[in-house]
């Protein structure tokens, strides 16, 4: 299997891009709703607290996005390690692992999927510093990586 690093990153990039365009569409919305109800003479105080409530979990959403994006910036693509670390394409013998980001799954041009994985994740955890033929156990199942790009 030909891995695409740089597609892989970018595909990454894209769901960011997205997950914050879709936050700040959410939050201009509330916006919208909260001074809709500044108009009104009869505004339901409770309305406005959950508007308030949803608007600030936006904004954290959308502060954990950009800083995905400023980690995805700071992600030198031509680096290449032995061991699985920020930045590896790990390929093990069940799945393709990015490890940057946590977008989840992502497909590939070529029909493949790639799970984007941050180093928090529990996964990360267990491989983490491993090179090719090493094995890890995950979820009661045993992973034995194939390859690191």
């Amino acid at each position: 299997m030909a891995i695409n690093k740089k597609e892989i990153y970018y595909n990454s990039l894209e769901a960011v891009d997205r997950r914050i365009e879709k936050y700040e569409k959410e939050m201009d919305m509330i916006k919208e709703s909260m001074d809709a109800n500044d108009v009104k003479t009869d505004y339901d105080e409770d309305n406005k607290g959950q508007l308030l409530g949803d608007f600030e979990k936006y904004a954290k959403y959308l502060s954990q996005a950009q800083e995905m994006k400023e980690k995805l910036a700071n992600l030198d693509l031509e680096h290449y390690s032995e061991t699985v670390n920020f930045g590896s394409v790990v390929e093990t013998n069940t799945d393709l692992y990015f490890v940057a980001v946590p977008v989840g799954e992502l497909l590939l041009k070529d029909g493949s999927k790639v799970y984007s994985i941050s180093t928090e994740a529990p996964i990360y955890q267990e491989m983490k510093d491993k090179k090719a033929g090493d094995s890890f156990s995950f979820n009661d199942k045993k992973m034995e990586i194939k390859k690191v790009h």
